[in-house]
């Protein structure tokens, strides 16, 4: 497994949803000789220095993330009858330390201004935080996604456009 990294764990850190502790994952991710391991939890980056010096500490290297609720609109907007309706995945992983301050700030803005069921980022905050990122299109939650579950071809393929745009050789379809 040597050449295999994971880009999208969720720990302890992802309340309800993750149940990987950081200690085990990075243990075993050593043990099955992964150079490298991401945290990605759920709209938030609580766990990030932990990971990081534990995988330090174990010789994994470290990818910092967090699977970001993306607000169908405006972070502003806070409207929707059901949570499920506010929000949509994409996953951010750091590739420098440009890409974790900026981590640092979205995750920020996403509690402060976007807040509504979910911590939330929009395409606004995108664009103007997408430097040193990486994005990997996200779950079956994310907007690609769900947009070909609905046989919408046209609407995945606007929103892989939107997103080649931003980051370039940085989208990846996950």
């Amino acid at each position: 497994m040597a050449d295999f990294v994971h880009l999208h764990v969720h720990t302890q850190y992802s309340l309800l949803d993750g149940m990987c502790r950081i200690e085990a994952v990075t243990e075993q991710a050593r043990k099955w000789g992964m150079p490298a391991l991401a945290v990605t939890d759920h709209g938030k980056m609580f766990g990030a220095v932990d990971f990081y010096k534990t995988a330090i500490k174990n010789g994994v290297k470290p990818i910092i993330g967090s699977e970001f609720y993306l607000a169908p609109r405006s972070r502003f907007d806070k409207s929707g009858e059901r949570s499920s309706d506010a929000y949509s995945h994409l996953t951010l992983l750091a590739r420098d330390e440009t890409g974790y301050r900026n981590l640092l700030i979205l995750s920020s803005l996403s509690h402060t201004e976007g807040f509504y069921h979910r911590p939330r980022i929009d395409k606004e905050l995108l664009k103007e935080y997408h430097e040193g990122l990486l994005l990997l299109s996200g779950c079956l939650k994310g907007e690609i996604n769900t947009a070909l579950l609905q046989n919408n071809e046209a609407e995945a393929k606007r929103v892989a456009d939107f997103y080649r745009e931003i980051f370039g050789p940085d989208f990846f379809l996950e």
